[in-house]
């Protein structure tokens, strides 16, 4: 029987000793410090801010004088080129009379004081560009027959077709701007339309009138900008401030509560155009820090550092 308890002693003594080795001290957890994100900040401003939209235009020359013979006769003198820039009142042909060309030498042989020659003059009505000539020298042409083309450089437009269900635009862009494929920028104003509707395409066509000594070819297609939405005093941050979710149907921003933390405002959208986008809602303090660089992925009071 002691042999017994001795023993039992022993076992329970062994197995106090096993518990208390497999028994390890508590760990201490060491806190990491949360990352920090250096970001560029702006403020909030107040700006005129539009939202247009851009059809196409084409120019056009409205004016456009023939030049034509005023004899039967040949062409004995050209003066006209194709694209020349020309004067008013400025030489263009010279015709002379079959009859002339026959029998005008022995006439003048005759009597040198006659002075026949048959020769007619033919000049510019008006000042322009030659876009065709019909006849050279040495053609037969009749009396009311056309020789050239010219348009009146002062009677260029640009057609714009719109589309008939933006024709309310019209009544709030009288004067509207026109961009050229070489960047150049013009101002157009909207001088008349046809009274008629495309029945395909649904657009009625109108004449934008630029001003006078514009050397312009026919044909040029430009960009009309409407004015859809104008607010003179809207409240804009760069596009780079504003977040927008996969959908695009949220929006925020990171704003600065103090010299290292941000935390997110979601806000509604307005106009916006190439560089900026105006908030409508919340109105924010002139001095409220909303980052630029560094907030895309943020989460809400994160650490950030400015940098300058």
């Amino acid at each position: 029987m002691k042999s017994y308890l001795k023993l039992m002693c022993s076992g329970i003594t062994v197995l106090f000793i096993f518990s208390a080795c497999n028994h390890s001290a508590p760990t201490e957890t060491i806190d990491e410090p949360s990352p920090v994100t250096p970001v560029q900040v702006t403020f909030v401003r107040d700006s005129s801010l539009s939202e247009f939209m851009e059809f196409s235009a084409v120019s056009a020359y409205l004016e456009k004088s023939f030049v034509k013979a005023n004899i039967n006769g040949y062409v004995e003198n050209v003066e006209a080129v194709l694209g020349k820039q020309v004067g008013s009142h400025q030489l263009l042909f010279s015709l002379i009379t079959k009859e002339a060309k026959s029998i005008g030498n022995s006439v003048n042989k005759l009597d040198a004081g006659f002075k026949f020659s048959g020769i007619s003059n033919i000049r510019a009505d008006q000042a322009g560009t030659i876009i065709q000539v019909n006849h050279q020298k040495g053609d037969y042409v009749q009396d009311g027959e056309a020789l050239a083309t010219i348009s009146n450089r002062n009677s260029l437009v640009f057609l714009l077709d719109l589309p008939y269900e933006y024709n309310q635009l019209i009544n709030q862009n009288r004067n509207v701007d026109i961009l050229l494929p070489d960047g150049t920028k013009m101002t157009g104003m909207v001088s008349g339309t046809m009274p008629s509707v495309d029945s395909s395409a649904q657009t009625q066509r109108y004449v934008l009138k630029i001003g006078a000594g514009k050397d312009i070819p026919e044909g040029l297609i430009a960009k009309v900008r409407l004015t859809k939405v104008n607010h003179a005093q809207a409240q804009v941050l760069p596009k780079s401030a504003v977040l927008a979710n996969e959908t695009e149907d949220e929006f925020w921003v990171m704003k600065l509560i103090n010299d290292s933390t941000a935390v997110r405002v979601n806000v509604k959208k307005g106009i916006e155009n190439e560089k900026t986008v105006e908030v409508l809602d919340p109105k924010f303090s002139k001095t409220d820090r909303i980052i630029t660089s560094g907030n895309y992925g943020i989460a809400d009071t994160a650490k950030v550092k400015i940098q300058k």
